[in-house]
């Protein structure tokens, strides 16, 4: 028996173990003493899992276009037990892995009502979104899928802000009632094609009368998850709400589940009826572009002003996937891995104030750099991220994007373009206006700089941020074959 057989049940399931873990420990300790230990034991899971995710991706050969470490079994009569990874959803695994122990340290010191239960939702929630990513089936996609509401409804419901309850219920209504068509597509694509593969699936020719209304029921779920404009309004309430690493999980993982979908369903799955609908896409995309960057301008609490943002950066990664060329799937796959590292640094940031101030509105801030210089170059240097400077890993996946949807539509391209400028106004607006200037606010002047524990969970961030910005080949390189073999059926199907 190699030991890749098995690699991807273990590492979509060890978080689980330490999940079990935590509740054997919560019987031998009481009080603190189980709260310790569930952060010791939750922080060991996670990076556990990051070993094993990074040693997946070492070992993953590239050059082929099919999914590898292939595991099928049976499992009930209408399904099997299907997981395997391509260039693409393999990466995704990573960014998983990668932002979850960073979560349960940013969540250290932060948490402290029911650590217990905090530490399980989130090792539960990562097996549960990697899931996602490693599943071939189409029901264990939709299991593990709807299953990331139930941890992520409990982290906004119980550890949330002021109004969390309404947050965590219109969190979950949405995006649940979103999945309804999907499943409904799903049972009849089982039906029609005899098998609930997703290879398969990929393989087989759906009628030119049903890829519209597939299309559409898949388009339902992903749009909502992403989420695009005008069902995003679940978004910015609950990142409001959420605890910091709540919000992380929610922009830098969960929004991609969207992304990932329209890549892995409508595109290979429907190409008649992605072409057809791409005009639709462009046009939703470049309104969520354009009217969010807008609407964040004048927000006057910072994590709502990062969650529209997110929702503009979105509307980049949908242009880029129904221009059904390579380059925009290139493009749009690298810009969800770019802005889970940077949406997840920014949230980060404004976790930091947060904890010592208790307080997210920006009017109460000003002339931070004074008392918080290195916090300062930081905020600053993802801030820049996130407009898309060169060098950062923000500015290949909007130029990728932008390239690709020019060749399709120029006009899109040339709205999109505009929300390049809308975002540099509102993100160095927000820098100038809580960094700069004279500090006014008496309860500022005993604020402090950053500590080692939260420069150390920086520190990664930033140099995935830069690195992917000066070596892009290292996310490409492994997509290119995928993406290639999507692409191309794609053309195939369209006549292109």
């Amino acid at each position: 028996m190699a030991v890749t057989d098995h690699i991807l049940s273990l590492v979509t399931f060890l978080p689980l173990v330490g999940a079990a873990a935590i509740l054997l420990a919560r019987f031998v300790a009481k009080g603190e003493g189980a709260a310790n230990a569930a952060r010791w034991i939750a922080l060991g899971t996670t990076l556990a899992t990051l070993g094993v995710a990074a040693w997946l991706t070492a070992v993953f050969d590239p050059s082929q276009v099919g999914y590898q470490f292939v595991e099928r079994y049976e499992w009930f009569r209408a399904a099997q037990y299907h997981l395997g990874v391509d260039g693409v959803s393999i990466l995704f695994v990573l960014l998983t892995a990668f932002l979850m122990p960073l979560c349960i340290a940013a969540s250290w010191t932060t948490i402290k009502d029911r650590v217990v239960d905090y530490m399980i939702a989130f090792l539960v929630l990562e097996t549960l979104v990697i899931g996602v990513f490693t599943s071939l089936d189409l029901f264990l996609f939709y299991i593990f899928f709807e299953g990331t509401l139930v941890p992520m409804f409990i982290i906004i419901g119980v550890w949330g802000g002021q109004n969390r309850i309404y947050a965590a219920y219109k969190f979950f209504l949405y995006t649940l009632l979103g999945s309804v068509l999907m499943l409904l597509a799903m049972l009849w694509m089982a039906f029609e094609a005899g098998t609930t593969s997703i290879p398969a699936l990929k393989e087989y020719a759906f009628s030119a009368q049903a890829q519209p209304l597939l299309w559409l029921a898949f388009f339902a779920s992903f749009a909502v998850k992403m989420p695009m404009w005008p069902v995003h309004t679940w978004l910015p309430d609950a990142h409001v709400q959420a605890p910091t690493a709540g919000s992380v999980i929610l922009a830098g993982i969960l929004l991609k589940l969207g992304g990932y979908g329209f890549i892995l369903f409508n595109l290979p799955m429907f190409p008649q009826a992605s072409q057809q609908f791409a005009p639709l896409v462009f046009a939703l995309s470049v309104i969520a572009i354009v009217y969010t960057s807008l609407v964040a301008f004048r927000q006057t609490d910072i994590k709502k002003l990062i969650a529209y943002s997110s929702v503009a950066h979105m509307g980049f990664v949908t242009m880029g996937i129904f221009a059904g060329n390579e380059q925009g799937v290139q493009g749009a796959v690298f810009q969800m891995l770019s802005h889970g590292l940077i949406s997840g640094a920014l949230f980060l940031c404004v976790g930091v104030v947060y904890d010592r101030m208790h307080t997210r509105e920006i009017a109460f801030y000003g002339g931070l750099t004074s008392k918080m210089p290195w916090f300062a170059a930081i905020f600053l240097m993802f801030t820049m991220a996130n407009v898309g400077l060169p060098g950062t890993s923000g500015f290949i996946g909007e130029i990728l994007t932008m390239t690709a949807v020019y060749e399709v539509s120029t006009w899109a391209a040339l709205f999109a373009a505009s929300g390049v400028i809308f975002s540099a106004v509102y993100a160095l607006t927000l820098y100038r206006n809580v960094m700069f200037g004279e500090i006014t606010n008496p309860a500022l002047k005993t604020i402090t700089d950053i500590d080692l524990r939260e420069l150390a969970i920086f520190v990664p961030l930033i140099v995935g941020t830069l690195w992917l910005g000066v070596q892009p080949g290292l996310v490409l390189d492994v997509t290119a074959a995928s993406v290639e073999g999507v692409t191309t059926a794609y053309r195939a199907a369209i006549g292109g």
